[in-house]
């Protein structure tokens, strides 16, 4: 499987997903901080994939997701932004709004 296959199944398999530096509990950059903080107060569960520890999706997700920064949130398939964008959308409440209608469409049994 090639490392754009991996990248397409984990964005199609996990309904709420952070592409991020380091681990929620142990985030190695700023703005990796700043974005788990905001998609962890949502209150749901989501998947996360540390590019540090996944050097070649750390190197072709960039391209694949025509968006050259990390962190990068995707939900439903769809990449939402990386870390002004979703704090700008947890400040107007937008954010939450999208979390919760995600995790509440999303299979029961779904893990990264």
């Amino acid at each position: 499987m090639s490392v754009i296959d991996t990248i397409k199944e984990q964005v199609e398999k996990n309904t709420i997903l952070l592409y991020m530096k380091g681990t929620p509990r142990f985030p190695q950059c700023g703005f990796s901080s700043r974005t788990v903080e905001a998609v962890m107060n949502c209150g749901e569960r989501f998947a996360f994939v540390n590019i540090l520890e996944n050097p070649e999706i750390r190197a072709e997700l960039p391209k694949y997701a025509n968006w050259p920064t990390f962190p990068q949130l995707w939900v439903n398939g769809e990449l939402v932004g990386g870390c002004d964008i979703v704090c700008e959308m947890a400040a107007t409440g937008e954010l939450e709004t999208l979390i919760k209608q995600a995790a509440a469409n999303q299979a029961p049994e779904e893990e990264a």
